[in-house]
Protein backbone atom coordinates (compact mmCIF):
# COMPACT_ATOMS: atom_id res chain seq x y z
CA UNK A 1 0.00 0.00 0.00
CA UNK A 2 2.69 2.20 0.70
CA UNK A 3 4.54 1.55 -2.32
CA UNK A 4 0.90 2.63 -4.25
CA UNK A 5 1.07 5.37 -1.91
CA UNK A 6 4.37 6.87 -3.52
CA UNK A 7 2.81 6.76 -7.13
CA UNK A 8 1.21 10.18 -6.81
CA UNK A 9 4.07 11.49 -5.28
CA UNK A 10 6.55 10.78 -8.55
CA UNK A 11 3.27 12.13 -10.68
CA UNK A 12 3.37 15.23 -8.70
CA UNK A 13 6.61 16.04 -8.72
CA UNK A 14 6.76 15.14 -12.59
CA UNK A 15 3.63 17.86 -13.75
CA UNK A 16 5.09 20.13 -11.38
CA UNK A 17 8.56 20.71 -13.13
CA UNK A 18 6.59 20.13 -16.27
CA UNK A 19 4.85 23.35 -15.63
CA UNK A 20 8.00 25.07 -14.16
CA UNK A 21 9.65 25.04 -17.05
CA UNK A 22 6.48 25.74 -19.14
CA UNK A 23 6.24 28.91 -17.06
CA UNK A 24 9.80 29.68 -17.31
CA UNK A 25 9.26 29.81 -21.16
CA UNK A 26 6.40 31.71 -20.99
CA UNK A 27 7.61 34.79 -18.58
CA UNK A 28 10.70 35.65 -20.62
CA UNK A 29 8.84 36.83 -23.22
CA UNK A 30 7.38 39.94 -21.03
CA UNK A 31 10.06 41.75 -18.47
CA UNK A 32 6.64 42.61 -17.07
CA UNK A 33 5.28 39.69 -16.34
CA UNK A 34 9.15 37.97 -15.07
CA UNK A 35 8.63 40.75 -12.15
CA UNK A 36 5.22 39.80 -11.37
CA UNK A 37 6.35 35.81 -11.56
CA UNK A 38 9.14 36.43 -9.75
CA UNK A 39 7.21 35.41 -6.31
CA UNK A 40 4.95 32.55 -6.98
CA UNK A 41 8.08 30.87 -8.99
CA UNK A 42 10.73 31.21 -5.97
CA UNK A 43 7.01 28.95 -4.32
CA UNK A 44 7.21 26.61 -6.86
CA UNK A 45 10.97 25.77 -7.34
CA UNK A 46 10.73 25.31 -3.44
CA UNK A 47 7.83 23.01 -3.63
CA UNK A 48 9.70 21.15 -6.30
CA UNK A 49 12.35 20.71 -4.41
CA UNK A 50 11.14 19.15 -1.19
CA UNK A 51 9.40 16.81 -3.57
CA UNK A 52 12.34 15.65 -4.76
CA UNK A 53 13.93 15.39 -1.61
CA UNK A 54 11.03 13.41 -0.47
CA UNK A 55 11.30 10.89 -3.94
CA UNK A 56 15.27 10.25 -3.33
CA UNK A 57 14.81 9.64 0.33
CA UNK A 58 11.86 7.15 -0.73
CA UNK A 59 13.41 5.54 -3.28
CA UNK A 60 17.01 5.52 -1.61
CA UNK A 61 18.16 1.17 -1.35
CA UNK A 62 17.80 1.03 2.99
CA UNK A 63 14.36 2.90 2.46
CA UNK A 64 13.41 0.60 -0.35
CA UNK A 65 14.15 -2.55 0.91
CA UNK A 66 12.66 -1.00 4.61
CA UNK A 67 9.46 -0.22 2.93
CA UNK A 68 9.34 -3.63 1.14
CA UNK A 69 9.87 -5.35 4.71
CA UNK A 70 6.71 -3.30 6.01
CA UNK A 71 4.55 -4.44 3.22
CA UNK A 72 5.33 -8.10 3.53
CA UNK A 73 4.70 -7.65 7.57
CA UNK A 74 1.58 -6.33 6.49
CA UNK A 75 0.75 -8.86 3.89
CA UNK A 76 1.68 -11.47 7.02
CA UNK A 77 -0.44 -10.02 9.54
CA UNK A 78 -3.75 -9.92 7.17
CA UNK A 79 -2.63 -13.81 6.34
CA UNK A 80 -2.35 -14.73 10.17
CA UNK A 81 -5.77 -12.70 10.91
CA UNK A 82 -7.39 -14.30 8.23
CA UNK A 83 -6.07 -17.96 9.59
CA UNK A 84 -7.14 -17.04 12.95
CA UNK A 85 -10.41 -15.98 12.23
CA UNK A 86 -10.61 -19.72 9.79
CA UNK A 87 -9.88 -21.61 12.11
CA UNK A 88 -12.27 -20.32 15.03
CA UNK A 89 -14.53 -20.68 12.97
CA UNK A 90 -13.98 -24.25 12.13
CA UNK A 91 -13.80 -24.93 16.06
CA UNK A 92 -17.09 -23.48 16.70
CA UNK A 93 -18.77 -25.48 13.73
CA UNK A 94 -17.15 -28.86 15.08
CA UNK A 95 -18.74 -27.95 18.72
CA UNK A 96 -21.96 -27.40 17.19
CA UNK A 97 -22.04 -30.17 14.81
CA UNK A 98 -20.43 -32.69 17.37
CA UNK A 99 -24.22 -33.95 17.91
CA UNK A 100 -23.90 -35.77 14.34
CA UNK A 101 -21.80 -38.79 14.11
CA UNK A 102 -18.32 -38.02 11.52
CA UNK A 103 -17.16 -40.57 9.53
CA UNK A 104 -13.58 -40.95 9.88
CA UNK A 105 -11.29 -37.99 8.54
CA UNK A 106 -7.76 -37.59 7.99
CA UNK A 107 -7.54 -34.83 9.85
CA UNK A 108 -8.98 -32.41 13.02
CA UNK A 109 -7.85 -29.75 10.18
CA UNK A 110 -8.45 -31.48 6.73
CA UNK A 111 -11.54 -33.65 7.37
CA UNK A 112 -13.09 -35.28 4.43
CA UNK A 113 -11.50 -32.68 1.84
CA UNK A 114 -10.89 -35.51 -1.35
CA UNK A 115 -13.37 -37.62 0.04
CA UNK A 116 -15.99 -36.68 -2.10
CA UNK A 117 -15.89 -38.78 -5.59
CA UNK A 118 -18.09 -38.20 -8.53
CA UNK A 119 -17.87 -41.69 -10.03
CA UNK A 120 -19.33 -44.68 -8.98
CA UNK A 121 -17.24 -45.36 -6.20
CA UNK A 122 -18.20 -41.98 -4.49
CA UNK A 123 -22.08 -43.41 -4.76
CA UNK A 124 -20.95 -46.47 -2.93
CA UNK A 125 -19.30 -44.56 -0.40
CA UNK A 126 -22.58 -42.81 0.47
CA UNK A 127 -24.17 -46.35 0.40
CA UNK A 128 -21.49 -47.23 3.44
CA UNK A 129 -22.83 -44.22 4.95
CA UNK A 130 -25.96 -44.72 4.72
CA UNK A 131 -26.09 -48.10 5.88
CA UNK A 132 -23.64 -46.62 8.73
CA UNK A 133 -25.06 -43.62 10.10
CA UNK A 134 -28.46 -44.62 8.94
CA UNK A 135 -30.48 -40.93 8.88
CA UNK A 136 -27.19 -37.92 9.16
CA UNK A 137 -23.66 -37.53 9.18
CA UNK A 138 -21.17 -33.98 9.60
CA UNK A 139 -18.80 -33.95 7.09
CA UNK A 140 -15.83 -31.32 6.69
CA UNK A 141 -14.28 -30.22 3.48
CA UNK A 142 -10.94 -28.64 5.16
CA UNK A 143 -11.60 -25.66 7.53
CA UNK A 144 -13.97 -23.37 4.86
CA UNK A 145 -17.15 -26.19 4.52
CA UNK A 146 -19.12 -27.45 7.49
CA UNK A 147 -22.13 -30.02 6.27
CA UNK A 148 -24.71 -32.16 7.77
CA UNK A 149 -25.30 -34.78 5.38
CA UNK A 150 -28.94 -36.23 5.80
CA UNK A 151 -30.34 -39.22 4.14
CA UNK A 152 -33.53 -40.29 5.90
CA UNK A 153 -37.44 -39.01 5.58
CA UNK A 154 -37.51 -37.94 8.93
CA UNK A 155 -34.63 -35.48 8.75
CA UNK A 156 -35.31 -34.64 5.30
CA UNK A 157 -38.96 -33.55 6.26
CA UNK A 158 -37.70 -30.27 8.58
CA UNK A 159 -35.31 -29.43 6.16
CA UNK A 160 -37.05 -29.39 3.03
CA UNK A 161 -40.16 -27.84 4.84
CA UNK A 162 -38.56 -24.74 6.76
CA UNK A 163 -39.93 -21.35 5.44
CA UNK A 164 -38.47 -19.88 2.32
CA UNK A 165 -38.09 -17.14 4.41
CA UNK A 166 -35.14 -18.78 6.69
CA UNK A 167 -34.08 -21.27 3.81
CA UNK A 168 -31.07 -19.26 1.66
CA UNK A 169 -29.10 -21.64 -1.35
CA UNK A 170 -25.07 -22.14 -0.80
CA UNK A 171 -22.16 -21.26 -2.05
CA UNK A 172 -20.62 -24.56 -2.21
CA UNK A 173 -22.76 -25.67 -5.40
CA UNK A 174 -24.59 -22.84 -6.57
CA UNK A 175 -21.93 -19.76 -6.35
CA UNK A 176 -20.29 -21.57 -9.72
CA UNK A 177 -23.70 -20.86 -11.37
CA UNK A 178 -24.51 -17.25 -10.02
CA UNK A 179 -22.31 -16.32 -13.50
CA UNK A 180 -24.49 -17.96 -15.70
CA UNK A 181 -27.94 -17.68 -14.00
CA UNK A 182 -27.70 -14.38 -12.07
CA UNK A 183 -30.04 -14.10 -9.46
CA UNK A 184 -32.55 -16.25 -10.80
CA UNK A 185 -35.30 -18.68 -8.99
CA UNK A 186 -33.03 -21.26 -8.55
CA UNK A 187 -30.36 -18.87 -6.82
CA UNK A 188 -31.88 -16.48 -5.25
CA UNK A 189 -33.51 -15.89 -1.52
CA UNK A 190 -35.50 -14.23 0.64
CA UNK A 191 -38.53 -11.76 -0.68
CA UNK A 192 -36.29 -11.47 -4.21
CA UNK A 193 -36.88 -15.12 -4.32
CA UNK A 194 -40.40 -14.80 -3.60
CA UNK A 195 -41.56 -12.41 -5.90
CA UNK A 196 -39.84 -14.67 -8.54
CA UNK A 197 -41.80 -17.39 -7.35
CA UNK A 198 -45.24 -15.54 -7.99
CA UNK A 199 -44.10 -14.19 -11.22
CA UNK A 200 -43.29 -17.33 -12.93
CA UNK A 201 -45.76 -19.65 -11.81
CA UNK A 202 -48.04 -18.47 -14.32
CA UNK A 203 -45.23 -20.52 -16.82
CA UNK A 204 -46.18 -23.45 -15.90
CA UNK A 205 -49.32 -23.87 -15.11
CA UNK A 206 -51.54 -26.82 -16.92
CA UNK A 207 -53.13 -24.58 -19.50
CA UNK A 208 -49.43 -23.74 -20.33
CA UNK A 209 -48.43 -27.08 -20.38
CA UNK A 210 -51.21 -28.17 -22.69
CA UNK A 211 -49.51 -26.24 -25.54
CA UNK A 212 -45.74 -27.75 -24.97
CA UNK A 213 -47.00 -31.36 -25.18
CA UNK A 214 -47.28 -30.85 -28.98
CA UNK A 215 -43.52 -29.98 -29.06
CA UNK A 216 -42.27 -32.84 -26.32
CA UNK A 217 -43.83 -34.89 -29.62
CA UNK A 218 -42.11 -32.65 -32.67
CA UNK A 219 -38.68 -33.42 -31.12
CA UNK A 220 -39.03 -36.97 -29.88
CA UNK A 221 -40.49 -37.28 -34.05
CA UNK A 222 -37.05 -35.95 -34.97
CA UNK A 223 -34.79 -38.12 -32.84
CA UNK A 224 -36.80 -41.42 -33.67
CA UNK A 225 -36.34 -40.60 -37.20
CA UNK A 226 -32.71 -39.96 -36.68
CA UNK A 227 -32.61 -44.03 -34.80
CA UNK A 228 -34.52 -45.06 -37.39
CA UNK A 229 -31.95 -44.23 -40.37
CA UNK A 230 -28.67 -45.81 -37.97
CA UNK A 231 -29.92 -48.53 -37.48
CA UNK A 232 -31.43 -49.50 -41.30
CA UNK A 233 -27.46 -48.47 -41.78
CA UNK A 234 -26.92 -51.20 -39.65
CA UNK A 235 -26.30 -48.95 -36.55
CA UNK A 236 -28.08 -50.79 -34.04
CA UNK A 237 -26.29 -49.77 -30.78
CA UNK A 238 -26.49 -46.33 -29.58
CA UNK A 239 -25.77 -44.03 -26.91
CA UNK A 240 -28.63 -42.27 -25.70
CA UNK A 241 -27.08 -38.90 -23.75
CA UNK A 242 -26.08 -37.51 -26.94
CA UNK A 243 -29.08 -38.01 -28.92
CA UNK A 244 -31.56 -37.84 -26.14
CA UNK A 245 -29.59 -34.38 -24.84
CA UNK A 246 -29.64 -33.08 -28.47
CA UNK A 247 -33.93 -33.69 -28.33
CA UNK A 248 -34.63 -32.44 -24.98
CA UNK A 249 -32.82 -29.13 -26.10
CA UNK A 250 -34.23 -28.82 -28.77
CA UNK A 251 -37.61 -29.53 -26.96
CA UNK A 252 -36.71 -27.11 -24.90
CA UNK A 253 -36.08 -23.94 -27.27
CA UNK A 254 -39.32 -24.81 -28.64
CA UNK A 255 -41.02 -24.44 -25.49
CA UNK A 256 -38.97 -21.62 -24.07
CA UNK A 257 -38.45 -18.78 -27.13
CA UNK A 258 -40.69 -20.67 -29.81
CA UNK A 259 -37.18 -21.39 -31.84
CA UNK A 260 -36.91 -24.20 -34.35
CA UNK A 261 -32.82 -24.27 -33.70
CA UNK A 262 -32.55 -27.54 -35.50
CA UNK A 263 -29.94 -28.77 -33.00
CA UNK A 264 -30.72 -32.60 -33.33
CA UNK A 265 -29.74 -32.43 -37.54
CA UNK A 266 -27.06 -29.25 -37.09
CA UNK A 267 -24.35 -27.94 -34.85
CA UNK A 268 -25.36 -25.18 -33.18
CA UNK A 269 -23.07 -22.56 -31.08
CA UNK A 270 -25.65 -21.82 -28.49
CA UNK A 271 -25.95 -25.84 -27.80
CA UNK A 272 -22.42 -26.18 -27.57
CA UNK A 273 -21.96 -23.29 -25.41
CA UNK A 274 -24.69 -25.23 -22.96
CA UNK A 275 -22.72 -28.50 -22.88
CA UNK A 276 -18.95 -26.74 -22.06
CA UNK A 277 -20.38 -24.59 -19.43
CA UNK A 278 -22.03 -27.69 -17.54
CA UNK A 279 -18.76 -29.18 -17.84
CA UNK A 280 -16.70 -26.22 -16.52
CA UNK A 281 -18.99 -25.95 -13.81
CA UNK A 282 -18.36 -29.46 -12.75
CA UNK A 283 -14.71 -28.99 -12.99
CA UNK A 284 -14.65 -25.92 -10.96
CA UNK A 285 -16.28 -27.42 -8.08
CA UNK A 286 -13.59 -30.44 -7.97
CA UNK A 287 -10.67 -27.68 -8.12
CA UNK A 288 -10.94 -26.11 -4.15
CA UNK A 289 -8.67 -23.57 -5.20
CA UNK A 290 -11.05 -22.52 -8.04
CA UNK A 291 -13.53 -22.04 -5.71
CA UNK A 292 -11.87 -18.58 -5.77
CA UNK A 293 -13.09 -15.74 -8.45
CA UNK A 294 -9.96 -13.97 -8.36
CA UNK A 295 -7.82 -17.15 -9.47
CA UNK A 296 -10.60 -19.00 -11.39
CA UNK A 297 -10.60 -16.22 -14.07
CA UNK A 298 -7.07 -15.95 -14.62
CA UNK A 299 -7.16 -20.05 -15.70
CA UNK A 300 -7.81 -21.25 -18.92
CA UNK A 301 -10.58 -22.77 -17.44
CA UNK A 302 -12.27 -19.42 -16.52
CA UNK A 303 -11.45 -18.15 -20.02
CA UNK A 304 -13.16 -20.94 -21.76
CA UNK A 305 -16.22 -19.81 -19.12
CA UNK A 306 -16.21 -16.36 -20.36
CA UNK A 307 -16.34 -17.25 -23.72
CA UNK A 308 -19.03 -20.02 -23.88
CA UNK A 309 -21.11 -17.26 -21.07
CA UNK A 310 -20.98 -14.70 -23.82
CA UNK A 311 -22.79 -16.88 -26.06
CA UNK A 312 -25.14 -18.16 -23.85
CA UNK A 313 -26.13 -14.73 -22.88
CA UNK A 314 -25.82 -13.01 -26.61
CA UNK A 315 -28.41 -15.20 -27.86
CA UNK A 316 -30.69 -15.56 -25.05
CA UNK A 317 -30.64 -11.70 -25.01
CA UNK A 318 -31.21 -11.36 -28.78
CA UNK A 319 -34.50 -13.90 -28.52
CA UNK A 320 -35.66 -12.23 -25.51
CA UNK A 321 -35.35 -8.50 -27.46
CA UNK A 322 -37.24 -10.06 -30.24
CA UNK A 323 -40.23 -11.37 -27.93
CA UNK A 324 -40.38 -8.04 -26.88
CA UNK A 325 -40.72 -6.33 -30.24
CA UNK A 326 -43.38 -8.76 -31.41
CA UNK A 327 -45.41 -8.14 -28.18
CA UNK A 328 -45.24 -4.69 -28.15
CA UNK A 329 -46.67 -4.82 -32.30
CA UNK A 330 -49.34 -7.61 -30.96
CA UNK A 331 -50.40 -5.02 -28.64
CA UNK A 332 -50.49 -2.20 -30.97
CA UNK A 333 -52.19 -4.05 -33.60
CA UNK A 334 -55.19 -5.38 -30.87
CA UNK A 335 -55.74 -1.60 -30.07
CA UNK A 336 -56.16 -0.70 -33.60
CA UNK A 337 -58.14 -4.12 -34.61
CA UNK A 338 -61.32 -6.10 -32.95
CA UNK A 339 -59.41 -8.42 -30.63
CA UNK A 340 -61.81 -10.75 -30.99
CA UNK A 341 -60.68 -10.92 -34.60
CA UNK A 342 -56.70 -10.52 -34.11
CA UNK A 343 -55.07 -14.20 -34.35
CA UNK A 344 -53.78 -15.07 -30.97
CA UNK A 345 -50.00 -16.65 -30.66
CA UNK A 346 -49.75 -19.70 -28.00
CA UNK A 347 -47.74 -18.32 -25.45
CA UNK A 348 -44.29 -19.81 -24.61
CA UNK A 349 -42.36 -19.34 -21.67
CA UNK A 350 -40.43 -16.12 -22.74
CA UNK A 351 -43.83 -14.39 -23.51
CA UNK A 352 -45.60 -15.81 -20.32
CA UNK A 353 -42.24 -13.83 -18.14
CA UNK A 354 -42.27 -10.92 -20.55
CA UNK A 355 -45.90 -10.01 -19.45
CA UNK A 356 -45.99 -11.26 -15.76
CA UNK A 357 -46.93 -8.43 -13.08
CA UNK A 358 -46.51 -8.51 -9.85
CA UNK A 359 -49.07 -6.95 -7.20
CA UNK A 360 -47.61 -3.58 -7.89
CA UNK A 361 -47.67 -3.91 -11.75
CA UNK A 362 -44.08 -4.32 -11.93
CA UNK A 363 -42.79 -6.78 -14.31
CA UNK A 364 -39.43 -8.40 -14.22
CA UNK A 365 -36.31 -6.45 -15.38
CA UNK A 366 -34.38 -7.51 -18.80
CA UNK A 367 -31.57 -8.61 -16.79
CA UNK A 368 -34.14 -10.87 -14.38
CA UNK A 369 -35.97 -12.43 -17.66
CA UNK A 370 -32.53 -12.87 -19.12
CA UNK A 371 -31.78 -14.99 -15.51
CA UNK A 372 -35.13 -16.79 -15.72
CA UNK A 373 -34.35 -17.98 -19.37
CA UNK A 374 -31.00 -19.12 -18.75
CA UNK A 375 -31.91 -21.13 -15.31
CA UNK A 376 -35.08 -22.94 -17.43
CA UNK A 377 -32.96 -24.06 -20.20
CA UNK A 378 -29.81 -25.00 -17.48
CA UNK A 379 -32.25 -26.53 -15.57
CA UNK A 380 -34.40 -27.95 -18.10
CA UNK A 381 -32.66 -30.24 -20.52
CA UNK A 382 -30.00 -31.65 -18.69
CA UNK A 383 -31.94 -33.25 -15.71
CA UNK A 384 -34.79 -34.81 -18.07
CA UNK A 385 -32.61 -36.10 -20.71
CA UNK A 386 -30.58 -37.71 -17.72
CA UNK A 387 -34.28 -39.26 -16.34
CA UNK A 388 -35.24 -40.11 -20.03
CA UNK A 389 -31.97 -42.30 -20.62
CA UNK A 390 -32.06 -43.87 -17.11
CA UNK A 391 -35.71 -45.09 -17.80
CA UNK A 392 -34.95 -46.42 -21.25
CA UNK A 393 -32.11 -48.14 -19.34
CA UNK A 394 -33.85 -49.64 -16.49
CA UNK A 395 -36.91 -50.79 -18.89
CA UNK A 396 -34.31 -52.22 -21.11
CA UNK A 397 -33.13 -54.58 -18.57
CA UNK A 398 -36.43 -55.40 -17.59
CA UNK A 399 -38.53 -56.80 -20.44
CA UNK A 400 -41.26 -58.18 -18.74
CA UNK A 401 -41.95 -54.03 -17.71
CA UNK A 402 -41.33 -53.05 -20.78
CA UNK A 403 -43.50 -55.16 -22.71
CA UNK A 404 -46.07 -54.41 -20.52
CA UNK A 405 -45.31 -50.84 -20.80
CA UNK A 406 -45.79 -51.38 -24.55
CA UNK A 407 -48.61 -53.05 -24.47
CA UNK A 408 -50.28 -49.66 -22.42
CA UNK A 409 -49.25 -47.68 -25.05
CA UNK A 410 -50.47 -49.57 -27.92
CA UNK A 411 -53.79 -50.13 -26.49
CA UNK A 412 -53.62 -46.29 -26.10
CA UNK A 413 -52.87 -45.26 -29.59
CA UNK A 414 -55.69 -47.92 -31.03
CA UNK A 415 -57.88 -46.66 -34.16
CA UNK A 416 -55.69 -43.59 -34.38
CA UNK A 417 -54.51 -42.33 -37.65
CA UNK A 418 -51.29 -41.07 -36.02
CA UNK A 419 -49.24 -42.39 -33.14
CA UNK A 420 -49.04 -38.60 -31.04
CA UNK A 421 -49.35 -38.25 -27.30
CA UNK A 422 -52.30 -35.84 -26.13
CA UNK A 423 -52.36 -34.20 -23.08
CA UNK A 424 -55.40 -36.15 -21.89
CA UNK A 425 -53.61 -39.31 -22.75
CA UNK A 426 -50.67 -38.59 -19.52
CA UNK A 427 -53.25 -39.72 -16.98
CA UNK A 428 -53.81 -43.20 -18.96
CA UNK A 429 -50.26 -44.74 -18.67
CA UNK A 430 -50.62 -45.54 -14.96
CA UNK A 431 -47.83 -48.57 -15.95
CA UNK A 432 -45.60 -46.37 -17.45
CA UNK A 433 -46.09 -43.65 -14.96
CA UNK A 434 -45.04 -46.57 -12.34
CA UNK A 435 -41.95 -47.63 -14.17
CA UNK A 436 -40.92 -43.71 -14.35
CA UNK A 437 -41.31 -42.97 -10.68
CA UNK A 438 -39.20 -46.37 -10.08
CA UNK A 439 -36.48 -45.05 -12.42
CA UNK A 440 -36.67 -41.63 -10.60
CA UNK A 441 -35.80 -43.38 -7.32
CA UNK A 442 -33.40 -45.68 -8.62
CA UNK A 443 -31.54 -43.26 -10.81
CA UNK A 444 -32.37 -39.85 -9.38
CA UNK A 445 -30.77 -37.09 -12.35
CA UNK A 446 -29.55 -34.44 -9.00
CA UNK A 447 -28.25 -36.60 -6.57
CA UNK A 448 -28.39 -34.15 -3.93
CA UNK A 449 -29.32 -30.26 -3.31
CA UNK A 450 -27.79 -28.14 -0.73
CA UNK A 451 -29.63 -25.35 2.10
CA UNK A 452 -28.31 -22.95 4.38
CA UNK A 453 -30.44 -21.53 6.97
CA UNK A 454 -30.64 -18.00 8.80
CA UNK A 455 -31.52 -19.76 11.91
CA UNK A 456 -31.34 -22.94 14.11
CA UNK A 457 -33.03 -25.84 12.39
CA UNK A 458 -34.02 -28.68 14.86
CA UNK A 459 -33.83 -32.17 13.47
CA UNK A 460 -35.18 -35.78 15.71
CA UNK A 461 -33.08 -36.69 18.81
CA UNK A 462 -32.42 -33.44 20.25
CA UNK A 463 -30.52 -32.80 17.12
CA UNK A 464 -29.95 -29.22 15.64
CA UNK A 465 -28.03 -27.41 12.56
CA UNK A 466 -26.78 -24.56 13.66
CA UNK A 467 -27.38 -21.00 11.23
CA UNK A 468 -24.80 -20.94 8.92
CA UNK A 469 -24.27 -24.56 8.29
CA UNK A 470 -24.30 -26.72 4.61
CA UNK A 471 -27.08 -29.28 5.03
CA UNK A 472 -26.64 -31.49 1.79
CA UNK A 473 -30.02 -33.30 1.30
CA UNK A 474 -28.43 -36.56 0.01
CA UNK A 475 -31.79 -37.44 -2.91
CA UNK A 476 -29.40 -40.38 -3.62
CA UNK A 477 -28.99 -41.74 -0.01
CA UNK A 478 -32.74 -41.16 1.12
CA UNK A 479 -34.06 -43.18 -2.69
CA UNK A 480 -31.32 -46.03 -1.53
CA UNK A 481 -31.77 -46.38 2.59
CA UNK A 482 -32.74 -49.58 3.32
CA UNK A 483 -34.67 -48.41 6.49
CA UNK A 484 -37.13 -46.85 4.15
CA UNK A 485 -37.10 -48.96 1.16
CA UNK A 486 -37.08 -52.89 1.11
CA UNK A 487 -33.94 -54.05 -1.61
CA UNK A 488 -33.79 -50.51 -2.25
CA UNK A 489 -30.98 -51.32 -5.58
CA UNK A 490 -33.63 -53.42 -7.24
CA UNK A 491 -35.92 -51.65 -9.83
CA UNK A 492 -39.53 -52.37 -8.65
CA UNK A 493 -41.73 -50.21 -10.05
CA UNK A 494 -44.99 -52.45 -7.98
CA UNK A 495 -43.32 -49.74 -5.32
CA UNK A 496 -45.71 -47.09 -6.59
CA UNK A 497 -48.94 -49.01 -7.53
CA UNK A 498 -51.57 -46.96 -6.45
CA UNK A 499 -52.72 -49.80 -4.71
CA UNK A 500 -50.41 -50.61 -2.90
CA UNK A 501 -51.39 -49.90 0.95
CA UNK A 502 -47.41 -50.38 2.34
CA UNK A 503 -47.15 -47.14 4.33
CA UNK A 504 -43.94 -44.53 3.21
CA UNK A 505 -42.81 -41.71 4.64
CA UNK A 506 -43.83 -38.42 2.73
CA UNK A 507 -39.83 -37.88 1.67
CA UNK A 508 -39.00 -41.03 1.13
CA UNK A 509 -39.59 -40.27 -2.42
CA UNK A 510 -38.11 -36.32 -3.68
CA UNK A 511 -36.76 -36.60 -6.99
CA UNK A 512 -37.76 -32.83 -7.48
CA UNK A 513 -37.19 -32.22 -4.18
CA UNK A 514 -39.62 -30.92 -1.71
CA UNK A 515 -40.99 -27.87 0.10
CA UNK A 516 -41.56 -24.17 -0.45
CA UNK A 517 -38.00 -24.57 -2.99
CA UNK A 518 -39.14 -27.41 -4.81
CA UNK A 519 -38.16 -27.92 -8.37
CA UNK A 520 -41.00 -25.23 -10.26
CA UNK A 521 -40.75 -27.49 -13.24
CA UNK A 522 -41.78 -31.03 -12.10
CA UNK A 523 -44.99 -31.25 -13.79
CA UNK A 524 -43.50 -30.18 -17.25
CA UNK A 525 -40.67 -32.72 -16.75
CA UNK A 526 -43.07 -35.33 -15.81
CA UNK A 527 -45.16 -34.62 -18.76
CA UNK A 528 -42.29 -34.87 -21.68
CA UNK A 529 -41.08 -38.18 -19.53
CA UNK A 530 -44.10 -39.55 -20.95
CA UNK A 531 -44.68 -38.62 -24.05
CA UNK A 532 -40.89 -39.55 -24.97
CA UNK A 533 -41.15 -42.51 -23.08
CA UNK A 534 -44.09 -43.83 -25.00
CA UNK A 535 -43.60 -42.96 -28.07
CA UNK A 536 -40.00 -44.44 -27.80
CA UNK A 537 -41.70 -47.93 -26.47
CA UNK A 538 -44.11 -47.45 -29.23
CA UNK A 539 -41.27 -47.66 -32.01
CA UNK A 540 -38.39 -49.33 -30.56
CA UNK A 541 -37.38 -52.80 -28.67
CA UNK A 542 -34.49 -51.79 -25.91
CA UNK A 543 -32.14 -54.30 -24.78
CA UNK A 544 -29.09 -53.07 -22.94
CA UNK A 545 -26.05 -52.50 -25.30
CA UNK A 546 -22.33 -52.73 -25.64
CA UNK A 547 -19.90 -49.47 -25.81
CA UNK A 548 -18.39 -50.84 -28.82
CA UNK A 549 -15.23 -48.78 -28.41
CA UNK A 550 -14.17 -50.76 -25.02
CA UNK A 551 -16.88 -54.05 -25.66
CA UNK A 552 -17.08 -53.93 -22.31
CA UNK A 553 -20.63 -54.41 -20.53
CA UNK A 554 -22.19 -53.28 -17.44
CA UNK A 555 -22.67 -49.86 -16.61
CA UNK A 556 -20.87 -47.35 -14.17
CA UNK A 557 -22.82 -44.87 -12.87
CA UNK A 558 -20.88 -41.42 -13.19
CA UNK A 559 -22.76 -38.47 -10.94
CA UNK A 560 -21.96 -34.76 -12.27
CA UNK A 561 -24.69 -31.81 -12.27
CA UNK A 562 -26.78 -34.90 -13.09
CA UNK A 563 -26.44 -38.78 -13.01
CA UNK A 564 -24.48 -39.65 -16.25
CA UNK A 565 -22.70 -42.92 -16.95
CA UNK A 566 -18.82 -43.16 -17.55
CA UNK A 567 -17.96 -43.94 -21.27
CA UNK A 568 -22.08 -43.66 -22.30
CA UNK A 569 -25.24 -44.95 -22.07
CA UNK A 570 -25.12 -47.65 -24.96
CA UNK A 571 -28.53 -49.49 -25.96
CA UNK A 572 -29.45 -51.62 -28.95
CA UNK A 573 -32.87 -50.82 -30.76
CA UNK A 574 -35.12 -52.80 -33.12
CA UNK A 575 -37.09 -51.01 -34.94
CA UNK A 576 -40.88 -51.98 -34.75
CA UNK A 577 -43.87 -51.80 -36.99
CA UNK A 578 -46.11 -50.11 -35.25
CA UNK A 579 -49.00 -50.94 -37.69
CA UNK A 580 -48.43 -54.40 -37.13
CA UNK A 581 -48.69 -54.14 -33.18
CA UNK A 582 -51.74 -52.65 -33.70
CA UNK A 583 -53.54 -55.73 -35.22
CA UNK A 584 -55.12 -58.16 -32.64
CA UNK A 585 -52.83 -61.11 -32.27
CA UNK A 586 -54.57 -64.72 -33.93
Amino acid sequence: MMMTAAVPVVVAAIMGRALWFQHISTSTNSPTASVKAAAPLNTLHSRMSLLWGVLSQVLSWANLCQLLQMVGAGLVAVAVVWMVRLLLRHTWYTYKLSCFSKPHADSWLIGHLGQMQSTEEGLLQVDNLVQTHKHSCSWFLGPFYHLVRVFHPDFVKPLLMAPASITVKDDLIYAHLRPWLGQSLLISNGEEWSRRRRLLNPAFHFDVLKNYVTMFNTSANIMHDKWRHLVAEGLTTIEMFDHVSLMTLDSLLKCAFSYNSNCQESTSDYVSAIVELSDLVIDRRHNILHHWDWIYWKTQQGRRFKKALSIVHRFTREVIQKHRAVISQQMKTETQSDFTTTPQKKKDFADIILLSKDEDGKGLTDEEILAEANTFMFAGHDTTASAICWILYNLACHAHYQEKCREEVVDLMQGRDEHKIEWEDLCNLPFTTMCIRESLRLHSPVQAVTRKYTQDVALPGGRTVPQGAICLVSLYGTHHNPAVWTNPHEFNPMRFDPTNKEARASHAFIPFSSGPRNCIGQKFALAELRVVVALTLLRFRLTPGVNPGTCQGGVRRLPLLVLRAEGGLWLQLETLNTTSLEDPQD
